[in-house]
């Protein structure tokens, strides 16, 4: 099992050194959770990123099963929704190793996805607890700086932002962001009617996590 997670990370470390251009995708899960929400979140920060960070990711970003092999073709995968999610034990599996292997997984709760992904996060990682990562946190301090950590960008419960984590061995494997709804600042002005200042925010953070994963500075 071992050799085949080498395996595996030597062929995510090519697709990530290959010309230095990145396939990112969207996570599509069961459950009845609406994975494909913010339609718009991901095209603006892949642009916003390549634009202000240099990065060379491709404007059009994928869909991917949790359960399919093809998640092995993916350095970073975003995952959001507002609603219920389930992994069964093959999808558990495959998002294990494919994190394990080298992959980064993005979950953003777009407001009632908490309750349904921490449960099925145990099942992909049973022995592993979320924990909040500090302000001090590198991924705070990339090109954008954020002193109080993870920002605030819809009000849901009124609590403040949590930016979650599931490490190991010194490398976060899963990021959670919990009470921001940093993607809906990634999405087109007209859709949430955010501020400027908002939206730049939410970008800027966006941009700290891709940087974290693809420039080293982790």
């Amino acid at each position: 099992m071992k050799r085949i997670y080498i395996i595996i990370f030597i062929f995510l470390s090519t697709i990530i050194s290959a010309q230095n251009t990145y396939d990112i995708a969207v996570l599509k899960y069961n459950g009845g959770g609406d994975w494909y929400g913010n339609p718009t979140a991901l095209k603006n920060l892949i642009n916003f990123s390549n634009k202000n960070l240099g990065t060379n990711i491709k404007n059009q970003y994928r869909t991917v099963d949790v359960g399919s092999a093809e998640i092995f073709n993916f350095p970073f995968i975003h995952m959001t929704g507002h609603g219920n999610v389930f992994f069964n034990d093959f999808e558990s599996q495959n998002l294990r190793n494919y994190l394990l292997a080298g992959g980064f997984l993005h979950i953003d709760d777009n407001y009632g996805m908490d309750l349904f992904v921490r449960k099925e996060l145990k099942k992909v990682f049973p022995d592993i607890d979320l924990i909040e990562l500090p302000s001090s946190h590198k991924i705070f301090n990339q090109t954008y700086k954020f002193p109080d950590g993870l920002p605030k960008i819809h009000e849901h419960n009124g609590n403040p932002s949590q930016a979650l984590a599931i490490i190991k061995n010194g490398r976060i494997l899963c990021l959670y962001t919990f009470e921001s709804d940093l993607s809906d600042g990634w999405e087109d002005a007209e859709v949430h009617n955010d501020s400027f200042e908002t939206r730049q925010n939410a970008l800027k953070m966006g941009s700290n996590i891709l940087e974290y994963i693809f420039k080293g500075k982790n």
